[in-house]
């Protein structure tokens, strides 16, 4: 049975286009903030562009979650859908999709940090990770696990792992995952957390598909990453 190849990439904040996509590809999935404005009326054009480029691969399956910095995707999100099947792309918002026996779960959702979107208090997100089944394969989230690929800094400039420990609680217990897909946390400044790593409790590799550095954008530092399935 061929394996299938799976790429994924996240953070794009509209630069999509610098992005070299790799050859035989059956999968693509992009774990959020596609966009960069907050103002609607300036991420709209952003994120039409990047649907339409996304819609555009040569790639089967297309997977889309949001992030926080996808303002077009909280505000106008029946048109979002509509644009997503009209490209063949399968967008996910707290929801499931089985691809080729394998099944996706993907959420926008991540800790609070400054006013963006798809955000919610730390202490309610046990309360959205619960609804992740029990049989999922592959997760597909904006944010990381904490202490996995997450160090940045914190609204005090202090160095922290920004994950979400409610999410890392139900990755190292009830899921057996085979990927869990993040992105949110960029690269800092000496700091590379775009990668890949796997702990020694679980087999599930942890995949950081963000593909710039804070500081630095309209350069790509990282061009995601590819796994076989």
């Amino acid at each position: 049975m061929k394996k299938l190849k799976l790429y994924h990439i996240s953070d794009t904040h509209s630069y999509h286009g610098l992005l070299t996509i790799p050859n035989g590809i059956d999968i693509i999935v992009h774990s959020g903030d596609f966009s960069n404005y907050y103002d609607i009326y300036k991420n709209e054009p952003e994120a039409l562009n990047f649907l339409y480029w996304y819609g555009s691969l040569d790639i089967r399956y297309k997977v889309l979650i949001a992030g926080n910095h996808d303002a077009f995707a909280f505000h106008r999100g029946k048109e979002l859908r509509e644009l997503c099947q009209q490209y063949n792309i399968i967008y996910l918002e707290n929801e499931s999709v089985t691809i080729e026996g394998f099944k996706f779960y993907g959420s926008p959702i991540t800790p609070e940090f400054h006013n963006w979107y798809f955000m919610k208090s730390r202490h309610k997100l046990d309360e959205f990770w619960k609804n992740i089944p029990n049989d999922t394969d592959i997760l597909v989230v904006h944010g990381p696990p904490k202490g996995i690929l997450d160090l940045s800094y914190s609204k005090g400039n202090a160095l922290e792992f920004c994950g979400d420990k409610s999410l890392l609680n139900h990755c190292l217990g009830r899921l057996n995952l085979k990927l869990c897909l993040f992105g949110h946390i960029h690269n800092n400044d000496g700091i590379i957390n775009a990668g890949t790593t796997k702990l020694s409790v679980k087999d599930t590799i942890f995949s950081n598909g963000s593909v710039v550095t804070d500081g630095k954008f309209g350069i790509l530092t990282s061009q995601g990453n590819v796994f076989e399935l």
